[in-house]
């Protein structure tokens, strides 16, 4: 069973910039599609990013793309979530998530697709 643990989360301003990590303790981490979501009070989790096993393949949630960039680093188990130009709308619980499945079809951006997920980081963008 995969363990997932995030981190990098904090409190920034409207603008700036964060790094979210996720480290995973599974040596075979590297066949895993991971993804990152994210959940506000009130509101239901919802679908960030993607990153195909092979690292080849992204996906973005349109109110993130070109904001955020997913990248996986498989020698140190680890996927991150570049987070560019914060606004206060982005203010949530982020947690990532690992899909074992080696494809990706349209199920991949709910997160009923993932079987292991992180504890969550909290990110607050003041505005």
């Amino acid at each position: 069973q995969v363990q997932l643990v995030e981190s990098g989360g904090g409190l920034v301003q409207a603008g700036d910039s964060l790094r979210l990590s996720c480290a995973a303790s599974e040596r075979t981490f590297g066949k895993y599609a991971m993804g990152w979501f994210r959940q506000a009070p009130g509101k239901e989790r919802e679908f960030v990013a993607r990153i195909s096993w092979s690292g080849g393949t992204t996906f973005y949630a349109d109110s993130v793309k070109g904001r955020f960039t997913i990248s996986r680093d498989d020698s140190k188990n680890t996927v991150y979530l570049q987070m560019n130009s914060l606004k206060f709308e982005d203010t949530a619980v982020y947690y990532c998530a690992a899909d074992p499945r080696g494809y990706t079809d349209t199920d991949s951006l709910r997160a009923a697709r993932y079987d292991y997920w992180g504890q969550g980081t909290q990110v607050t963008v003041s505005s």
